[in-house]
């Protein structure tokens, strides 16, 4: 533990704690929702043989302080005066000290007699406090920032941990690569987060993902629940940084590439996910957290669907989300984004209707082929189950072109085929009436996430009501010729 005040022979050490730093903008990078502040971050290095008190330590940018919600932050400046002579030893931030409330300077302890000291003057002038608050500054070299590039090489072993909010943040392994950046599976104490890191470029979408994750009730257990954001880095080296719960199973996408569904299981990942999706989509004035706007997704597919490890789906990737707040423009409303493979017809026509409803049924065109990914992926009904392919990957392969797209989607209509096997089970049926609703070309159409919602309840009992009978038959077949019933028959 760093000692407020070391009190021996060869040199006394005073803490200057101050509660602003003036000469440092407070804006910034940024944690959850708590306040920010920017310190000076410096470690005195004595083994340098550099007489420069600036070249013994490591050249960094401003490093940003942030704690838990509704408490304070400080600077803390650290000089040693040794003969008279005084250096500075280290500078960094402060954690919520109520004994550094409004004040200049804090009491300190005595490191060899582990006593309260006194308050004392700083030893300082007021010049050499100003200049420990202004850059260039000088990074201590144990929690070295190490940046990690999305689209080069694996780095290699991990240097000293990142600080996040003053907590050990250790980055563990590259999960996943987007379009924006790349997600890391990472420690923070005890637990396993992910980290989503955008470079400078796509700043823009960070921005806004931060904005979306921000907003009144976003809190929900079928949305991906975010933890803080920062930035690391300066210049065009810096880099986003995103921090969200983490879920080993990974996305929708990757588990059905690895795994077939039961019914039920169908029917938990389709239910949370459809009730994210309403959720998502709702407007909410009364909410406990104050008014909840509407937010169109506008990138919905099955690799934005992460599953935690009960099955229950939450809704991820909020990049390119549009809320609709009364009274304020939705932003950025261009209309061809997403991803070309789940783009509705309209998207694809450039023939968008710029307003909320136009959007939100865009959102369920998509939801209409990622419920198709759960049935072709699912063994409940009389048949075999293919291996995964995404949306129309049968029909024009795995990289398709806006034309490829437009020609299939708009001009001949065609959608995923339905499997004639899965008529032949109850809740299948349904579902295949509601994937049809949900791509239908008219958009006006479409059905609503909470009406799917509604629909795999119904699914579920439907299938329930069938089940009995269908057990029996099965177990009447496979009696004959004494093997146990085949799961993919239950």
């Amino acid at each position: 533990m760093f000692s407020l005040c070391i009190n021996n022979i060869e040199s006394l050490i005073w803490i200057d704690v101050m509660s602003t730093c003036r000469n440092v903008s407070s804006s910034g990078a940024i944690l959850g929702r708590s306040d920010t502040q920017k310190c000076v971050h410096y470690n005195y290095n004595p083994s340098s043989s550099s007489s420069s008190l600036e070249s013994r330590g490591n050249l960094s940018g401003v490093v940003t302080c942030s704690g838990e919600k509704d408490k304070r932050l400080h600077c803390f400046a650290t000089w040693k005066n040794v003969s008279g002579v005084v250096q500075v030893v280290k500078q960094g931030c402060w954690l919520d000290d109520v004994n550094c409330y409004d004040r200049s300077s804090c009491c300190c302890d005595s490191h060899s007699t582990t006593r309260r000291g006194s308050c004392k003057k700083d030893p300082t002038s007021s010049a050499a406090r100003t200049r420990a608050c202004r850059p260039p500054l000088l990074l201590d070299s144990s929690a070295s920032l190490r940046l990690f590039p999305c689209f080069l090489q694996d780095p290699g072993p991990m240097p000293p941990s990142p600080i996040l909010g003053q907590k050990p943040l250790q980055l563990l392994e590259i999960k996943a690569r987007g379009r924006f950046g790349c997600v890391w599976k990472a420690q923070l104490l005890g637990e396993y987060v992910a980290v989503k890191i955008f470079p400078i470029q796509d700043k823009q979408s960070w921005q806004n993902e931060y904005d979306i994750f921000n907003l009144n009730g976003m809190r929900h257990e079928n949305l991906l629940q975010f933890i803080g954001a920062e930035k690391r880095g300066s210049n065009m080296d810096m880099e986003l940084w995103l921090i969200t719960t983490y879920h080993e199973k990974g996305s929708l996408t990757d588990y059905l590439k690895a795994n077939v569904l039961s019914w039920s299981e169908l029917c938990l990942i389709a239910q949370s996910m459809s009730r994210g999706l309403a959720y998502l989509h709702e407007d909410i004035p009364g909410h406990k957290d104050g008014h909840k706007p509407a937010v169109a997704h506008r990138d919905f597919k099955s690799k934005n669907v992460l599953l935690k490890s009960n099955l229950t789906a939450c809704i991820a990737d909020f990049g390119l989300a549009l809320r609709f707040e009364a009274g304020k423009s939705p932003g950025d409303t261009h209309g061809q984004v997403g991803t070309r493979r789940y783009m509705a017809p309209e998207v694809l026509e450039g023939a968008i209707n710029f307003q909320r409803d136009a959007f939100l049924r865009i959102d369920m065109y998509a939801l209409g082929l990622v419920l198709w990914e759960l049935a072709s992926r699912c063994k409940a009904a009389d048949g075999p189950v293919d291996e995964y392919m995404l949306p129309f990957e049968e029909e024009i392969g795995q990289h398709p072109s806006l034309e490829d797209m437009q020609e299939v989607v708009v001009h001949k209509k065609l959608r995923p085929t339905l499997r004639e096997c899965w008529q032949k089970h109850a809740g299948l049926v349904l579902l295949c009436e509601t994937i049809e609703e949900c791509w239908d070309h008219e958009a006006e159409a479409r059905l609503s996430a909470g009406c799917v919602e509604e629909r795999v309840v119904q699914m579920q009992r439907q299938a329930s009501v069938t089940a009995p009978e269908e057990i029996v038959t099965v177990v009447t077949m496979v009696t004959n010729v004494d093997y146990p019933p085949k799961e993919s028959s239950l």
